[in-house]
């Protein structure tokens, strides 16, 4: 049940179709993207690679203004919007699989996805684990054979909140090689992928889940040494030396999609100028150059079918955690 079910939520990732809307004239007088995590993850990473893309190609006139909102694992940004910034038309708010995770548990404040208004996506981004370049765990059937053995001698970081898209990923990896109480793994929750990494290299942790973006400045670096991709299989260009889950005996696909959701309030005019936006940014070549340069995987959806997949991603999300004992 629990393998149908991953099984299925990747499936969430083939088969997309695009949504093209049309908002000729809208253009935001100070756009703002909203991170709702701290400086060095995922979140952080969209809201500025996606906001420098759009003005290096006069899709907006003037520099996005990016902020760092953290907390609740995404629950404090989604919060404001939803309580202080219904109506703002210059907002977008990144948003992931770590969004629709944590919506699918009831832990966001009115917990309702329809409160906001779902924009498009930007791609999919596989998760990693990884360890401190000078670790002794060679691989990771050593690291999960060793939480296998002594639950307590490993703690592994993550930018999700616990419960979060994150942490699940390790435990359907747990899951997949045997751990049947998952429940025993050990999971720090930080506020976003750069904090998690910092905390490993300081040694507090002994390995970090996050996504191939977010992870790769710090392999660059030599900090840190990734066991794994979760991924079908191996990814393309500079990350094609990484090995998968798969390919180590172990059955754990995480794929993390990336994309943003606008104000509930937000006008249908800007709301389509939004969408046309980014649909136009995602099929430039500029766009699939970056998506090549950090191991992004195509994921092609605006406006209504973007609401659809994100409907579906919370739904699935909400079986997986019921089904490892995360929500009732």
């Amino acid at each position: 049940m629990f393998k149908s079910t991953r099984l299925t939520l990747a499936a969430l990732l083939v088969g997309a179709s695009a949504f093209t809307a049309t908002a000729e004239g809208f253009t935001p007088e100070n756009p703002e993207c909203i991170a709702p995590a701290n400086p060095g993850g995922g979140w952080d990473f969209t809201c500025r690679q996606v906001g420098k893309s759009m003005q290096d190609q006069g899709l907006i006139e003037k520099t996005m203004q990016v902020v760092n909102l953290a907390g609740g694992g995404g629950g404090v940004a989604f919060a404001e919007v939803v309580n202080k910034r219904n109506d703002d038309n210059d907002l977008i708010i990144a948003a992931s699989a770590a969004t629709s995770t944590r919506l699918a548990q009831g832990a966001y404040p009115g917990n309702n996805m329809n409160e906001v208004r779902w924009l498009a996506s930007i791609g999919a981004d596989y998760g990693v684990i990884a360890v401190a370049k000078d670790s002794e765990i060679a691989d990771l059937t050593g690291l999960l054979d060793a939480m296998k053995n002594d639950p307590t001698s490993i703690s592994i970081a993550g930018g999700s909140a616990v419960g979060g898209w994150d942490h699940l990923k390790v435990l359907i990896a747990a899951n997949a090689y045997g751990i049947d109480d998952v429940r025993s793994v050990k999971y720090i929750a930080f506020d976003g992928g750069g904090e998690a990494v910092t905390q490993l290299l300081a040694g507090s942790v002994q390995a970090f889940t996050g996504d191939v973006s977010e992870a790769k400045g710090f392999v660059e670096s030599g900090d840190i040494r990734v066991l794994a991709v979760l991924a079908p299989e191996r990814l393309d260009g500079e990350f094609a030396e990484f090995p998968t889950a798969r390919e180590q005996g172990v059955d754990a696909i995480g794929a993390n999609w990336r994309g943003f959701y606008a104000p509930g309030g937000m006008s249908d005019e800007a709301y389509e100028g939004w969408v046309e936006k980014i649909g136009t940014l995602y099929a430039s070549d500029a766009w699939k150059e970056v998506m090549a340069t950090n191991g992004m995987a195509p994921l092609d959806l605006q406006g209504a079918a973007f609401q659809e997949f994100v409907a579906n991603s919370v739904a699935q999300i909400e079986g997986i955690s019921r089904e490892i004992g995360i929500i009732e």
